[in-house]
């Protein structure tokens, strides 16, 4: 059986990056870590870990990106598959996309960029805790 995964999405590789060794510094090997550099891929991989049975526990998305921005993503994702959890991570998003990302997505929480470390892994513990 494979491990859940933690799904990050950000159009920034540098972001992608820092979250992505900021989250498995502090959860290990628990979890299996992805990533995605827009909304498109993203949800191409949410639909191919489904397929093969993984369970994916949280999307954590960049709002400003060039397509879909993040509230539409994880409103297609909450859609599709309500039990995975999600959190928006930006520094662009308006107050109307944020309400409509808790009203439309089940959005579990949002942090403003730049995050501190103890905000992010607070948000993704509370969030770890409803799966």
């Amino acid at each position: 059986m494979s491990k859940p995964v933690i799904l990050c999405v950000d159009d920034e590789q540098t972001i992608l990056k820092s979250l992505k060794a900021q989250i498995k510094g502090y959860f290990g090997d628990t979890y299996n870590y992805e990533v995605a550099e827009n909304a498109d891929d993203a949800l191409e991989l949410v639909e191919e870990l489904v397929e093969e049975n993984v369970k994916i526990v949280i999307v954590v998305s960049d709002w400003l990106m060039p397509g879909m921005k993040g509230d539409e993503l994880l409103i297609e994702i909450h859609k599709k598959f309500p039990n995975i959890v999600t959190v928006m991570l930006t520094g662009q998003a308006d107050k109307t996309a944020v309400e409509r990302a808790y009203e439309l997505a089940n959005l579990h929480g949002c942090l403003r960029k730049p995050w501190s470390d103890e905000d992010l892994l607070s948000l993704l513990k509370s969030a770890l805790a409803m799966t």
